[in-house]
């Protein structure tokens, strides 16, 4: 067999385990037909360094327009002034903005690992944490965020960004409150909306960018169903490219667009970027409005009926798209779960609990999120129907002739909601 036919093979296996199994990763999706053929274009080929209307390179006409698409529907389905479109991933996008308002060793106050946060906020094994200093906040024992605490750090700390947003919280914020501190203390309220960014394109959750936030960041995959990428949104506009701004917030978009390029990357993928621009108007549909409000209700019910069948939840409930189950009263851990779950073709990730006593590859929680499986357009009587299959899936973990059973359960489902074409 040759290589471009053993590529085929993976390539054709993988799509037959992403239409058979149930994947419930919270930052994991589904990509439109649409989407798709975009970042398979011509636009590929093509190097795009600088701005619209400012490249290094000639022959732009076509990539200048779809560039300024991407950045015109960003800004209007996100309600910002400006929008930056080329950030490579949630990882650079957030290494950008710290670049762009921070010095080597400013103050960056984020969130503690085991409440919630991404290793892309200040983890210790990052490059981000060698160059500046992060400190940490944690929430409260009922789960809601230590505001008094981040406020607290603030007086103390004097940081340069206060940062708002977790990869595994439950709940909503109050970005208005952060808003404030951050102005105490003259700082840049950023948020990483990359996980819900899409209830905010949806007008279903809070637009940090209406509530005093100086910067928001989403990714553009997760539960965006878009191509793998970042916006980094501002409010004001840019001024000149060319020249070196005064450091004020007002001067943000023109200090960050010079962070992204050419300060941290160089060459933007134009064909990621043209995919983005689709899944944009996508975003502009009411079909995606529906999506997400159905995902918070499938979110919900999980969080109930799991409540139901006597299971610990971090936060007791979820008020966005996913829930994170606490197992440290159970004689397994998370990681347990998720390979039990991968025997009966079900996709999930272990999640650690605050000041979860375990370490991370063996934390104590299981984060599920319904993203995925919403977009193809499961219900809430589905959704219990998958709690059903977790909750027998892990009650039997030691019998593998009853997961085979479950797993054929799990494929004849998921055959009746089909990838989107």
């Amino acid at each position: 067999m040759s290589q471009e036919n053993t590529v085929q093979e993976i390539i054709r296996g993988e799509y037959v385990r992403q239409s058979q199994w149930m994947e419930l990763i919270a930052s994991e999706n589904y990509q439109s037909r649409a989407v798709l053929e975009a970042q398979a274009s011509v636009l590929a080929n093509k190097y795009a360094e600088w701005y619209p209307g400012r490249r290094y390179y000639g022959g732009q006409e076509y990539t200048d327009q779809i560039e300024q698409l991407a950045i015109d529907k960003a800004k209007e389905v996100f309600r910002a002034d400006h929008a930056n479109v080329q950030a490579l991933s949630g990882a650079a996008a957030n290494l950008c903005i710290y670049a762009a308002w921070c010095e080597p060793g400013d103050t960056i106050i984020w969130m503690d690992l085991s409440h919630g946060w991404h290793l892309t906020h200040g983890a210790p094994v990052t490059f981000f944490s060698k160059v500046f200093n992060f400190v940490r906040y944690k929430t409260l024992p009922n789960g809601e965020i230590d505001y008094d605490q981040i406020e607290a750090l603030a007086q103390e700390h004097h940081p340069k960004i206060i940062l708002a947003w977790f990869s595994a919280y439950p709940r909503n914020i109050d970005y208005t409150r952060i808003a404030q501190i951050a102005e105490k203390v003259w700082a840049v309220a950023l948020a990483d909306m990359s996980h819900i960014g899409w209830f905010i394109a949806a007008n279903l959750l809070p637009n940090p960018l209406d509530h005093g936030f100086h910067v928001m960041m989403t990714t553009t995959h997760k539960s965006l169903r878009w191509p793998r990428g970042a916006l980094i949104l501002t409010k004001w506009t840019p001024g000149n490219p060319l020249k070196k701004p005064e450091k004020t917030k007002e001067n943000l978009p023109t200090i960050i667009d010079r962070s992204v390029f050419p300060g941290m990357q160089w060459g933007p993928h134009m064909n990621v970027i043209a995919g983005i621009a689709v899944a944009l108007e996508e975003a502009q549909s009411e079909d995606f409005v529906s999506y997400a409000q159905q995902t918070l209700d499938n979110a919900k019910t999980m969080a109930e009926e799991f409540i139901q069948r006597w299971y610990q939840l971090v936060t007791w409930g979820t008020e966005n798209h996913l829930v994170i189950l606490d197992f440290s009263n159970k004689e397994y851990n998370g990681r347990d779960a998720e390979k039990t779950l991968d025997k009966i073709g079900i996709s999930t990730s272990k999640s650690t609990i605050p000041d979860d006593p375990e370490p991370p590859f063996r934390p104590s929680g299981l984060r599920i999120g319904l993203p995925a499986m919403t977009t193809r357009w499961i219900k809430t009587t589905e959704t219990k129907k998958i709690v059903d299959f977790i909750d027998r899936a892990l009650i039997n973990q030691s019998d593998d002739e009853y997961l085979a059973t479950l797993h054929a359960e799990v494929i004849e489902m998921s055959k009746s909601f089909p990838l989107p074409t």
